[in-house]
């Protein structure tokens, strides 16, 4: 069977791929670096769309808040430009978020890879122990 696709998932996909067009080549506020837009959740009615983004590079919290805020303020530019590129009848609001889930996913990735390293060290020690006992 099919997936069945609704009309803001579409939408929600072509905003996406020109929102990162736009972002990159357009947007010239120095506050804005890099930009990797995440997911674009667009309402049923068309009428808002959430932009979830993150920061290539960017740990610290207050050039986040300032990036979004940055971002935000553009929105109107952005959402103008869009118009010009997606040919529907009226462009959602924009609403810039930060993604936390791809910094949530490093983080507990380098948590797994440190608990097996140390669980590979536990094991090869009894490994040693358990050697030096059968001489």
């Amino acid at each position: 069977m099919a997936k069945e696709f609704h009309r803001a998932d579409r939408v929600a996909d072509a905003m996406r791929r020109e929102l990162a067009q736009l972002i990159q080549h357009e947007v010239r506020d120095p506050r804005v670096g890099m930009v990797n837009i995440n997911d674009v959740e667009v309402s049923r009615d068309l009428a808002f769309a959430k932009v979830y983004v993150t920061l290539v590079g960017e740990d610290d919290r207050s050039k986040i808040d300032a990036s979004l805020e940055a971002l935000n303020k553009a929105a109107g530019f952005l959402r103008s430009q869009l118009a010009k590129a997606i040919q529907i009848r009226t462009i959602p609001r924009l609403q810039f978020r930060y993604d936390e889930t791809s910094v949530r996913g490093q983080q507990l990735s380098a948590l797994i890879d440190k608990a097996v390293k140390s669980d590979q060290s536990k094991s090869g020690e009894r490994d040693e122990d358990s050697g030096k006992d059968n001489d």
